[in-house]
């Protein structure tokens, strides 16, 4: 499927309501040291730019870059819509955060999820387009309930 993928200035109703669903729910499954979901107000910082998918006015999910260094980024804020689900907005998403990360220039890019049963199919995501598990970076640190994976970028 072909979704409509923008820059978010972050100000709408619909994906601060995702946005805080995504909260939420990881704070719900997610020890407190170990949820590193980002809120509405943190996704605002200069070094992130957060993107979203839609079907005409509908909200069907979103994902951001977090720029780490001239050389490497973060993925960050990866959320479908719970009616979106299955649909591949996921994919969809990841290869814009991808494709945008080649043309910043970025030569690796990484990303934290849970290491729960919750988030299998998030991990199965990130495997298929070829991230591999890693060593925690920035400022990550070892958590029995995170899984870091790394992409190399080819030039």
């Amino acid at each position: 499927m072909n979704y409509h993928i923008t820059v978010d200035d972050l100000t709408g109703p619909a994906i601060a309501a995702l946005l805080q669903e995504h909260v939420d729910q990881m704070r719900a499954i997610t020890p407190p040291e170990s949820k590193h979901a980002l809120d509405l107000d943190s996704l605002r910082a200069p070094d992130i730019t957060l993107w979203t998918a839609h079907d005409g006015d509908h909200l069907l999910g979103c994902g951001a870059l977090k720029h780490l260094d001239p050389t490497s980024a973060e993925i960050k804020s990866m959320r479908t819509a719970a009616t979106a689900q299955r649909r591949g907005v996921a994919a969809a998403l990841l290869t814009h955060l991808i494709a945008e990360a080649h043309t910043r220039g970025y030569q690796r890019l990484y990303l934290e999820t849970g290491a729960d049963d919750f988030f299998h199919p998030a991990r199965t995501l990130y495997r298929r387009f070829g991230f591999q598990p890693c060593e925690p970076f920035a400022d990550y640190r070892p958590d029995p309930n995170s899984v870091h994976m790394t992409l190399t970028l080819q030039p």
